[in-house]
């Protein structure tokens, strides 16, 4: 999670964070189509609409040097035609039917979305494989859609938690893919063309890297029949898929201020954390509920209720499949910035100093454990679930496993890793706002 994100593709891996499910069995079923796919189906016979969701290894973690954002625009304009259909024709047709079929990148993978009733399905995979298997990428399109990235990236200049977003990632993530912007820069964008992105899609996008998964009033026989059907013959390269460098941290952490001429400013501390396969990930997510997950969390209390200090002020960690990080990050008048940030790295402190208490603990596993059906209550989270698990290599069972490991988190675990990845003189951090 990145300053909260609001796009679905960017946030797959933060439904992992959160909660697991009540349900004992796998989220779905697992086999290995013959060209390398990984197709699993999640049977709901009372939902007559059916989801689809297809990840393939395609995001902005493999953007080539100097083409940040590339992913990103091969998303863009992935449903923009294919060799049989131009964008409208693809609108039309999904239309048509009350259905949605839509494509977008993240930080790992780039996502292609469908959304049918079950009647459709066949045209809706139709539509689904031309996309996959013979998109157009017009120069028109491309050129449509850099102006448009190009667009959102100067709005996004405006918002001091995304410019602080931005900022600690390239600190965070020095020499690595993710301390660059998913949506590339203005001057990245410029070099963009449409050789680019045929490339990156012809380099990226295949079938041994592609989990499909479709969820919905479908049986498993069903579903791999008519995938078989459409992307069967899509063939696995002989080169071997891109690989991602290893990330590093800097020496030491690091400082950085942005300066805007606002009356509030925008802090962010961060740094590398663990991912899911790790087993203190679990008590890292609870120590950071504790934290700052909330309106009953420590840092909320003292610097918003308390002091009366923070517009907002909040924590988490953010898993992907390269690394992971933890932040903490407040809004609070420029005048008072010293004052916060003492705070901030207090709490952080005494989260390793001494231990939770039993109400702290008791409450952030609940909400832990107890939220998360309200992110499953759709075939579409369903499918997101189920891909983000397989892809990030956490298994199917993760939902059950996290449930579990969370309920035996204890306060001396949370003190532990407090103690390690809360430490004040370990956190980089991004002020935005005011320069004194």
């Amino acid at each position: 999670m990145e300053a909260m994100p609001t796009n679905r593709f960017l946030v797959l891996p933060l439904l992992l964070t959160l909660a697991a499910p009540a349900a004992a069995a796998p989220v779905a079923r697992r086999e290995v189509l013959p060209n390398g796919i990984v197709l699993l189906v999640a049977e709901r016979p009372a939902i007559p609409i059916v989801a689809v969701r297809v990840l393939t290894r395609a995001g902005a973690a493999f953007d080539p040097s100097g083409r940040a954002g590339l992913a990103t625009l091969t998303g863009a304009v992935l449903t923009r035609g294919t060799a049989k259909r131009t964008g409208p024709e693809l609108d039309a047709a999904i239309e048509f039917v009350g259905g949605s079929l839509e494509a977008g990148a993240g930080r790992d993978n780039l996502s292609v979305s469908l959304r049918v009733l079950k009647k459709d399905l066949g045209l809706g995979l139709d539509l689904l494989a031309e996309v996959l298997l013979t998109p157009a990428f017009s120069q028109d399109e491309v050129a449509r859609k850099v102006a448009e990235i190009k667009a959102g990236i100067k709005r996004s200049e405006e918002d001091p938690a995304t410019v602080a977003s931005r900022a600690l990632a390239r600190l965070v993530w020095p020499g690595h893919p993710y301390g660059l912007p998913v949506e590339g820069t203005l001057e990245s964008m410029d070099r963009l063309t449409r050789d680019d992105v045929v490339g990156f899609w012809r380099a990226h996008a295949r079938p041994d890297t592609t989990v499909v998964a479709v969820v919905g009033q479908v049986t498993v026989d069903e579903a791999r029949r008519e995938v078989l059907a459409r992307l069967g013959g899509w063939r696995r390269p002989a080169a071997a898929p891109g690989r991602v460098p290893a990330a590093h941290p800097a020496p030491a952490p690091r400082e950085e201020t942005v300066a805007r001429e606002l009356t509030q400013a925008t802090i962010m501390l961060g740094r590398q954390a663990i991912r899911q396969t790790d087993p203190d990930y679990f008590p890292l997510v609870v120590a950071s509920y504790v934290l700052g997950g909330g309106s009953t969390s420590r840092l909320y209390t003292r610097v918003r209720d308390e002091a009366g200090l923070a517009y907002s002020i909040y924590s988490f960690v953010s898993p992907s499949r390269y690394g992971a990080s933890f932040v903490a990050a407040a809004q609070t008048r420029t005048a008072e910035v010293p004052r916060v940030l003492g705070m901030v790295r207090d709490e952080l402190g005494r989260m390793g100093r001494e231990p939770v208490t039993a109400r702290e603990l008791d409450l952030a596993k609940a909400y832990l454990i107890g939220s998360f059906p309200l992110r499953l209550d759709t075939s579409g989270k369903v499918a997101d679930f189920a891909a983000a698990v397989e892809e990030l290599g956490l298994g199917l069972d993760y939902a059950d496993r996290y449930r579990a490991r969370i309920a035996r988190v204890t306060a001396a675990d949370v003190q532990r890793v407090a103690q390690k990845y809360f430490a004040p003189g370990t956190l980089d951090r991004v002020v935005v706002g005011r320069v004194p």
